[in-house]
């Protein structure tokens, strides 16, 4: 094999950080299997090519296994003639374990698979949530997936569909967990398999799920469906650990990285060391938990908010999740099908009105927050408003008022 020359390439090696090319120049130099020595070599003369010409030379078309139509990135290229052994370059998106657990054994065996098949080049996990296998032929996409599958691993989204669904990892390690990410998750993928593996809408819809208002999976900024777990009681208060935190680290600090961070003034210190909460204007930011961590916890009536629109730029800027459901519950079978159920009307009322290449959070802004609410059978609640003293933008005469009158109408519809 000869090998071709990279100078631009290997200035990318120089340096503290470590290198994706000193990644292929392993598999080029050092993989036992000659099929993937000649892959990785010609992916890096390719690349040389294009840092010398200012140019990509990858280019899309159509790939597929049978019975499905999405979850694989075409990649042709339009030099193969020069670089013979990466002419196909496709990449097989698949879904990952709710949040993102594995066993040993698995992650050997599913590498042992894409040597086979494949490249050797994976990505866990790409910004779709995709565990991402890049880098097979035509021919062995088919046989790549075949194996994988029948161990248990579906292809994930790609294209105009509901995408990979993400959890974050979940009570199993994470003490602020407010909800069951991972069955959230999973109720959601296996109702949707089939708008995921099948695109059919007008562009891509993607579920996260976060356990807790930290949002490690980014839900409310990445996902058109975010689902974020939250409290309504008072948040739980150990005093004696709040004594034990303000000694350990002293007043100046406490009041300097604790009381004085928070956006909405609802925390005090007292003269002997304990802490007040104004938990009526507690906004859930989680900043005093994190820096806290024994001394504060979330409250026991637990459940999920629910976020709608969120997106990176498109046609128009960066948009966070809308709150539509302030606070549900998610303890029976029946307040499973709801959370169901609203995601489906969801889903269809974006696929009948969206535009084409148009994100849920666009067709939001374009028709109206009221008339997606009507469309999905939601009712306005004034929790909808999200910070009403921080919205200088917005008129808020007679808010208060207004929103006392609609819970006490909530409160008679209850009554009667």
């Amino acid at each position: 094999m000869q090998k071709h020359n990279t100078p631009m390439l290997d200035e990318l090696e120089n340096g503290p950080w470590p290198s994706f090319i000193s990644g292929f120049k392993r598999l080029r130099d050092q993989h036992p299997e000659q099929r993937i020595n000649e892959v990785s070599n010609d992916l890096l003369g390719q690349l040389e090519h294009s840092y010398e010409t200012r140019k990509g030379y990858w280019k899309g078309g159509t790939v597929s296994v049978y019975g499905y139509g999405g979850g694989i990135i075409p990649r042709f290229s339009e030099v193969g003639k020069a670089f013979p052994k990466s002419k196909e370059f496709h990449t097989l998106r698949v879904q990952p374990p709710a949040g993102n657990y594995y066993t040993s054994d698995i992650l050997r065996q599913m590498a042992d698979s894409w040597e086979k098949y494949g490249s050797g080049l994976v990505t866990f996990h790409g910004q779709t949530g995709n565990i991402m296998f890049i880098g097979a032929n035509t021919e062995n996409t088919q046989h790549f997936f075949d194996e994988i599958n029948d161990y248990g691993f579906d292809l994930g989204g790609a294209g105009p569909c509901v995408r990979t669904a993400m959890s974050c990892v979940g009570a199993a390690r994470c003490e602020q967990s407010c909800t069951n990410e991972h069955k959230i998750q999973r109720l959601l993928v296996n109702n949707f398999t089939d708008d995921v593996h099948r695109p059919a809408l007008p562009y891509k819809f993607k579920f996260k799920v976060s356990g807790c208002p930290n949002d490690c999976m980014n839900a409310i900024e990445r996902a058109d469906f975010a689902v974020i777990g939250t409290w309504r009681d008072d948040m739980k208060v150990n005093q004696d650990e709040v004594k034990a935190f303000v000694s350990a680290k002293g007043r100046q600090y406490v009041v300097d990285n604790v009381i004085t961070r928070c956006p909405t003034n609802a925390l005090s210190l007292n003269d002997d060391d304990t802490l007040n909460v104004d938990n009526r204007n507690c906004v859930r930011c989680m900043h005093c938990l994190n820096v806290m961590t024994k001394a504060l916890s979330p409250g026991d009536d637990k459940g999920i908010s629910i976020l709608i629109g969120g997106k990176r730029t498109l046609k128009i800027g960066d948009l966070m999740g809308t709150v539509v459901i302030p606070f549900m519950k998610l303890e029976t079978e029946e307040d499973d099908d709801k959370l169901v159920e609203l995601a489906e009307e969801v889903i269809d009322f974006f696929a009948e009105n969206a535009l084409e290449h148009e994100r849920t959070g666009e067709m939001i802004e374009r028709i109206g927050l009221v008339n997606f609410l009507e469309g999905i059978g939601v009712d306005v609640d004034p929790n909808m408003v999200g910070s009403p003293r921080q919205c200088s933008y917005v008129r808020m005469d007679g808010f208060e008022d207004a929103a006392k009158e609609w819970f006490d109408n909530q409160a008679e519809k209850a009554a009667g």
